[in-house]
């Protein structure tokens, strides 16, 4: 049940941000504090932000669906937030420094990240 809420909870997420990014990608990256620039970084942040989003959270609502998908489901979220934790985590490495507003993103992904792991560990199919 409770793999079923997560994936339901992160398909919603993804989904959501996924259309927010494709309608209105400027708008997404400004509230992140975030500014797109160069000829071709709108077109970049509908790509990556916005179709990116939605294939995951697509993923994520398919292991809601249908049983096979939970497994797959899991391993993407904790590959996929994974990457992002190690690329913050050499970010700050590397000297950068985030906005307290941009560190609780960083939460949600590294929460996000960690249940995906407990959840996958855990997970036993039927």
């Amino acid at each position: 049940m409770m793999i079923r809420i997560y994936l339901f909870l992160m398909a919603a997420s993804f989904l959501a941000f996924g259309i927010w990014s494709l309608l209105d990608p400027t708008g997404m990256a400004a509230s992140l504090g975030v500014t797109i620039g160069g000829e071709n970084g709108v077109y970049e942040a509908r790509g990556i932000y916005g179709g990116v989003s939605l294939g995951a959270g697509l993923l994520a609502l398919s292991g809601l669906i249908r049983p096979r998908m939970v497994r797959p489901a899991l391993w993407f979220i904790t590959t996929y937030m994974g990457g992002y934790m190690f690329a913050r985590i050499a970010g700050l490495i590397a000297g950068d420094v985030p906005s307290s507003r941009f560190l609780t993103f960083v939460g949600f992904e590294m929460g996000c990240l960690v249940i995906a792991i407990v959840l996958l560990t855990a997970y036993r199919p039927k």
